[in-house]
C-alpha cells in the first residue's frame, strides 16, 4: 500500500439537495432567456422552434431516435390595442407585483424592455416570493368531496 499511503483519505457524505429557491429562480431565468429568443423571432415575423429528440417506430418496426421541432409559446400576446406580457413559471402565470398578472405595453418593440425587466428582477431574487406562491401545490378536492365533508 505504498501508493495509497501518500493519499489523504477522508469520510464524507455527498450533499445532493439543492436550494429550492435557487432552483426555482434558475428555472424562471432560463424561461425568460428563451422568451427573449421568442421575442426576437416575433420581431422577424417567425416562430421560435426548439429541436427535441423523440423515440418513434420506423417502417420496419424499430425504435429510432428522431429529431423534431417544437414551437415555443410566447408569454406575450396582442389584445386591447396593445401587447400584454406575462411572466410564467411552468404553465402558471406569476403575479409579479402581487396583484396583477400582466404588463401592458403599446407596441411589440416595447415587449423586449419588459422581458429585460423581468429577467433582472428574477436574477436579483425580487420574484422569489411570487414564484414560491405560484409553485405551491393546492390540494385537489374531488367534486362532491367538499359537500360530503360538510354533511359528515
Amino acid at each position: 500500500m505504498t501508493a495509497l499511503a501518500k493519499l489523504n483519505f477522508k469520510s464524507v457524505t455527498r450533499s445532493t439537495t439543492r436550494d429550492p429557491v435557487l432552483a426555482r429562480r434558475e428555472k424562471l431565468v432560463a424561461g425568460l432567456k428563451e422568451q427573449k429568443l421568442v421575442y426576437a423571432a416575433a420581431l422577424k415575423g417567425e416562430d421560435h422552434r426548439v429541436e427535441r429528440h423523440k423515440w418513434m417506430n420506423n417502417e420496419q418496426g424499430e425504435r429510432v431516435l428522431v429529431k423534431t421541432h417544437r414551437r415555443v409559446r410566447a408569454w406575450f400576446f396582442e389584445q386591447d390595442g396593445g401587447w400584454y406580457v406575462q411572466c410564467r413559471y411552468g404553465a402558471r402565470v406569476i403575479a409579479a407585483d402581487g396583484i396583477n398578472n400582466a404588463v401592458f405595453v403599446k407596441t411589440l418593440k416595447d415587449v423586449g424592455a419588459v422581458l429585460d425587466a423581468f429577467l433582472t428582477a428574477a436574477s436579483g431574487g425580487e420574484l422569489d416570493t411570487a414564484i414560491a406562491k405560484t409553485a405551491e401545490r393546492k390540494p385537489r378536492i374531488k367534486p362532491g368531496a367538499a359537500r360530503a365533508a360538510q354533511d359528515g
